[in-house]
């Protein structure tokens, strides 16, 4: 015993003692593993430059729990299904709710969530500045999947509201987000494009409750066009970090176009952030500051200081929701793009000069309180959006159109950006649906794409994943 004593002792004091070396960190790397096919005929139609099944602003499209992953979609009936799958297996099975799209229109995505306190499994879907679609299962189902049978009866009616609280007519983005007591949160915006409102609602077990708006849509911007007095914040996520802090980056569209060099821009300016300590009752600035207070008349507005962490102008179409999450230490990261001044101070068509000259930055916060911004030397060759995963040693990997996968090491101070897979065997549309809860679970990389297609054909909808670091 005492051998056994000295020998961990000293393993403690070469651990503890600095100058004695230790095995780094590994490097980020991806490894493809399977793909699986999850409809051989979902509805394909391009509405806003994307596809209905593959809006990257999801949350969640995809997600894994408890040793089963789950998918939604519609297929090309426009039926929206539900299906899972054992994690890792090659067969998924399948459930149809009794509802299908409304519209050909790609803002009307589904988003899934967990209520952890009951094990129920959430749905929204089918809405844009209008009426939502919201089933729930029943309780217990994501707790006990093996000894449940997956069928439609598992999921209650299709309801117009969430048991009963209505929250607005004019519903979009929905996004949940379970909170560290396993509550589950429901993010949306209220309003439109241009003049709209975040706003939280919270489930506990035992019902819904409305915790209100906590951005504000007034108050006046001035770029050096023009001037706009009404807006909306647009989220690149929502997401506590392991220390229970919930984080938001952002952009503000404006509704006036007169801020902009030209029309065939887009209004979006500036990246922001705000975060929340309890809860997301209320939001403070960069500094620390509280800016605004959910469901009362003080909410985060355009006119706040403190609020922008890389400034940018409307002239370099700037995205919306593009990607954000937090790291080990609870330090958040984002995912911005834009077309950098080097192409030019004003873009004039924002299709086609994202596409042409558009780069995507990786933003971060240091653990000195500084912010950094790195251009990742990748084109991004598309309109669309690029999403942000960091893996269990804190590497970046950001997933761009297409499928491809570049990353940068922590150990670097991510800059050594690279691209690892480029893509061209998936035949992937544009953007791809993330699965934030599965690089958690089993260290595996699994995104949803769909096949590209032409006009309203249907095509090929997938999940593809790839073995990150062990």
């Amino acid at each position: 015993m005492r051998r056994r004593t000295v020998l961990a002792t000293a393993i403690l004091a070469a651990v503890a003692t600095p100058g004695i070396a230790r095995a780094a960190d590994p490097g980020p790397s991806v490894s493809k593993k399977s793909t699986t096919q999850l409809d051989g005929q979902a509805v394909f139609f391009v509405s806003y430059d994307g596809l209905v099944n593959n809006n990257s602003f999801q949350k969640n499209g995809l997600l894994t729990y408890k040793g089963y992953q789950y998918a939604a979609w519609y297929t090309s009936t426009k039926n929206a299904v539900i299906a899972r799958r054992v994690l890792g297996g090659s067969s998924w099975s399948t459930a149809t709710l009794s509802h299908t799209l409304k519209s050909s229109d790609s803002h009307n995505v589904i988003s899934m969530g967990v209520s952890k306190v009951d094990g129920r499994l959430h749905i929204n879907m089918d809405s844009h500045s209008d009426g939502y679609f919201y089933v729930k299962s029943i309780a217990g189902l994501l707790d006990n999947p093996g000894s449940t049978s997956w069928t439609s009866s598992v999921f209650g009616s299709v309801q117009t509201s969430l048991d009963g609280l209505a929250l607005t007519s004019q519903f979009t983005y929905p996004q949940f987000v379970s909170t560290p007591e396993g509550k589950l949160q429901l993010s949306y915006r209220v309003g439109i494009s241009g003049n709209g409102r975040n706003a939280l609602a919270e489930y506990d077990g035992s019902g819904w409750t409305a915790l209100g708006e906590w951005s504000g849509s007034t108050g006046t911007y001035t770029s050096s066009h023009g001037s706009s007095t009404a807006r909306n914040m647009y989220l690149h996520g929502i997401d506590y970090d392991v220390n229970g802090r919930l984080h938001s980056f952002f952009t503000w569209r404006e509704q006036n176009a007169a801020v902009m060099c030209n029309s065939g821009g887009i209004t979006n300016h500036d990246t922001g952030y705000v975060y929340s300590t309890d809860r997301g009752r209320t939001w403070r600035n960069d500094a620390g500051t509280v800016v605004g207070t959910t469901g009362s008349s003080d909410t985060v507005a355009v006119t706040d200081s403190g609020l922008v962490v890389d400034s940018l102008n409307p002239d370099h179409s700037l995205m919306n929701q593009e990607s954000q999450g937090t790291d080990s230490s609870g330090l958040p990261h984002a995912i911005i793009s834009y077309v950098p001044g080097r192409f030019g101070q004003c873009t004039t068509n924002y299709v086609s000069d994202r596409t042409a000259n558009g780069r995507a930055f990786h933003l971060r916060k240091n653990s000195s309180g500084s912010w950094t911004k790195t251009e990742i030397p990748v084109a991004l060759g598309s309109s669309q959006r690029t999403k942000l995963v960091l893996d269990k040693y804190d590497n970046a990997y950001a997933i761009f159109p297409y499928g491809r996968i570049a990353a940068a090491s922590k150990s670097s101070g991510y800059t050594d950006w690279t691209l690892l897979y480029d893509g061209s065997d998936l035949n992937a549309f544009g953007e791809v649906v993330i699965d934030e809860l599965r690089v958690k679970a089993d260290n595996v990389l699994s995104f949803m794409y769909q096949e590209k297609s032409s006009g309203t054909t249907p095509s090929a909808l997938h999940v593809v994943d790839f073995a990150l670091p062990a």
